[in-house]
């Protein structure tokens, strides 16, 4: 149940507040990424990929849907089980799932032809993403992790 409510309130955070502020480098945060990883570290792979693929299916049916219905649903089941792995500790699969997720996602946009994937966004907004998903990533995982650990039924 706290993992319900952990990727519901990412994902209203995310569309209401995170997608409306502007930063430069025309990038921002992914907090249902962050909330994805700081889950599957508590769970393990199996969950961890099943809570991504869910945390992603409401991220694809969230507003503004402006990309194909499963895109981010494959994308966080395969970090959700990635981080679930853990195999380095914490800190380095937080940053390979940070930097793994948008990347998988710009591919499978390619491959898909969605014309929002161009040169421009794969060198200006995709690392812009990547630097604020893991500036917000220490408190964000932390935060998940502690509260989940702590509620965990």
């Amino acid at each position: 149940m706290i993992a319900a409510l952990t990727v519901v309130a990412a994902i209203l955070l995310q569309v209401t507040v995170v997608n409306r502020v502007p930063l430069p480098g025309g990038g921002g945060p992914d907090l249902v990424l962050l909330a994805v990883v700081g889950l599957a570290l508590t769970r393990g792979p199996v969950t961890g990929a099943v809570i991504g693929f869910c945390a992603g299916l409401l991220t694809d049916l969230a507003p503004p849907t402006a990309h194909v219905a499963g895109q981010y649903a494959f994308v966080f089941a395969a970090v959700g089980f990635l981080a679930g792995r853990g195999v380095r500790g914490m800190v380095p699969t937080v940053v390979v799932c940070v930097l793994v997720a948008p990347l998988l996602a710009a591919a499978i946009g390619g491959l898909i032809g969605d014309p929002r994937v161009t040169p421009d966004v794969l060198v200006r907004s995709l690392p812009a993403s990547a630097v604020y998903t893991l500036l917000l990533a220490p408190p964000t995982v932390w935060l998940v992790t502690r509260v989940h650990r702590r509620y965990r039924a």
